[in-house]
């Protein structure tokens, strides 16, 4: 019997993800665990550490599972956030955010 495929599964982000959202994020990403993620990050205006750190967690979780964890659509403060913070996403990356 072949072994069926987990469906993929999406996110789209807050566009303020600040500490109260920290805990929203990471019950979000526990609900979707076990199916490749495609995350929208487009409409983010502000990402605090914490956040950004449930985030880098969570691609961290879905690599053990060998599960795919992309961004697809990522906003230039969601970008330019991560990068000041020391943040690389550019593994993470869909081939339509990297234009």
């Amino acid at each position: 019997m072949a072994s069926k495929k987990a469906a993929q599964k999406s996110l789209s982000l807050a566009p303020v993800l600040d500490l109260n959202e920290a805990s929203a994020l990471h019950a979000q990403l526990m609900s979707l665990k076990g199916n490749p993620l495609v995350i929208d990050a487009s409409a983010v205006e502000r990402v605090g550490a914490l956040c950004a750190q449930v985030l880098m967690a969570g691609a961290k979780s879905w690599e053990e599972d060998r599960q795919p964890f992309t961004f697809n659509k990522v906003s230039d403060p969601f970008i330019k956030t991560l990068q000041l913070i020391g943040v690389n996403i550019d593994h993470l990356l869909a081939q339509e955010a990297r234009q």
